[in-house]
């Protein structure tokens, strides 16, 4: 490891993973600078006030997932305020057969659900006894149609995976999409079984601050992201940075902008861009990175100032493909989030496209508002549809998948970075997808800079 005073790091892109990088660097003492394309800091994440509504583009919120969340908030407590979702986020919603049913809480809800079939209720009792997978590459669809049967997949899997990616089952590998899961099986040979043991083991009373709540913070998670700026410093942030490039000079990184050198430079782009941003990387040896399908999504924040459709007293819902709706769900972020809508109002967040329907994110904004229309009005049971809000955010690359080039992407990163050293590969091309994800990676990194031990 360099001595500090010898490290100089260069961090492309202002998104949440760069921001946190960049943090811990400073509280590591180590200089660096944050390049970013866009005119502000946060990437896809970005808050707007109108009208008597907050709402997001990109994340609508987090998971407590993991004590690095819960620590980060802790320091940046004076600049912005956790704030945890209200107990209506609890209940998930199913789209099936026309109407909305609650996915199963519990063993008794589990019995009497109609969301899934009696052969798989039956099936599901001998699901602990089962032999665990052999299958490193094995399909989320494949394990779950292996341990559960097709009831769940269809109307539990397959709904969740288009809450998170946007995606499809059949196409994204468990050891790297859902790790967790594939590492209860992997190590206590069952889901349910794996998941009791879990339950009962002790917590040490940093991994008890990881509380799997849903989260936001005050005012928006742009406030979270101002928290970050602020403390890392305007002066070391470069905005409008266009047409970023590096080049290796020796031991050193070169950057096209200003001719500063760089002992590490660390990339929190999408795979799709590293080849502008690292020319001196062959694009053959990049083919997994750059290859990597993501979905294109469409998100519609649309805003009543009286709701006159259902109660809408759960997270939000989602709808399974094999149902042939036009929208993937919706979130209802007003039911369990304060001060979102006026106070006899709502505010949900539409999403249309995916991996499987990309073409409807390629139709206009009137057609847009017209699905939007149409499903809204009756599935939730709208006399009319006339919103207070309604805007239109487009993501080309929304989500990447992590499918089966996973293994060989990973290979790849590991490749580089040792014939490349100063070089990160970093950002949701890795280590996942999620806000919790993206700040641990970000810790992870600094702390790998500047040689500190991070738990």
């Amino acid at each position: 490891m360099e001595d500090k005073e010898n490290i100089r790091v260069a961090i492309a892109g202002a998104g949440l993973t760069g921001l946190t990088t960049a943090f811990y660097l400073k509280k590591a003492g180590i200089p660096f600078v944050v390049f970013e394309k866009e005119d502000r800091p946060g990437g896809v994440i970005q808050t707007h006030h109108e009208n008597g509504f907050t709402f997001e583009s990109g994340p609508n919120s987090g998971i407590l997932s993991k004590p690095e969340v819960v620590e980060l908030l802790e320091e940046l407590q004076h600049e912005c305020t956790l704030e945890v979702a209200d107990d209506a986020a609890e209940a998930r919603w199913i789209w099936k057969n026309n109407r909305w049913v609650p996915l199963p809480s519990g063993l008794v809800s589990g019995i009497s659900t109609p969301l899934f079939s009696f052969p798989d209720k039956l099936r599901l009792l001998g699901e602990p006894f089962r032999k665990k997978g052999t299958n490193p590459n094995e399909s989320l669809a494949q394990l779950v149609l292996r341990r559960m049967g097709k009831s769940f997949l269809n109307y539990a899997i397959d709904p969740f995976i288009l809450g998170i990616y946007s995606g499809d089952p059949g196409r994204l590998v468990t050891q790297y999409a859902f790790p967790k899961l594939y590492n209860l099986e992997q190590n206590y040979g069952s889901f349910i079984g794996g998941a009791l043991k879990k339950a009962k083991e002790p917590k040490s009373e940093r991994d008890k601050k990881a509380t799997k709540e849903i989260f936001s913070v005050k005012g928006g998670l742009s406030n979270m992201i101002h928290a970050l700026a602020t403390n890392v410093g305007e002066e070391n942030i470069r905005l409008n940075s266009n047409n970023l490039s590096f080049a290796q000079k020796g031991s050193k990184f070169l950057c096209s902008q200003s001719s500063e050198e760089f002992s590490h430079v660390i990339s929190t782009t999408g795979g799709y861009a590293l080849p502008e941003l690292f020319p001196f990387l062959e694009k053959e040896k990049l083919g997994s990175i750059t290859q990597m399908e993501y979905s294109k999504v469409i998100q519609v924040s649309v805003g009543f100032n009286n709701w006159h459709g259902i109660p809408l007293n759960a997270f939000g819902g989602l709808v399974p493909f094999i149902e042939q709706r036009k929208i993937l769900g919706a979130l209802f972020l007003s039911s369990f989030f304060k001060d979102k809508a006026p106070e006899k109002g709502a505010l949900l967040s539409v999403f249309l496209g995916g991996i499987r329907r990309p073409e409807i994110a390629e139709l206009s904004d009137e057609k847009i508002v017209e699905i939007v229309r149409t499903e809204l009005t009756e599935m939730f049971h709208l006399k009319k549809f006339e919103p207070d809000l309604l805007k239109i955010f487009r993501y080309s690359h929304a989500i990447p998948q992590y499918g089966f080039e996973s293994e060989e992407k990973l290979k790849t990163i590991e490749t580089l970075e040792k014939q490349h050293p100063g070089l990160i590969l970093a950002g949701n091309i890795r280590d996942g997808i999620g806000i919790a994800d993206r700040i641990n990676q970000g810790r992870t990194v600094a702390a790998k800079i500047a040689n500190i031990e991070h738990e």
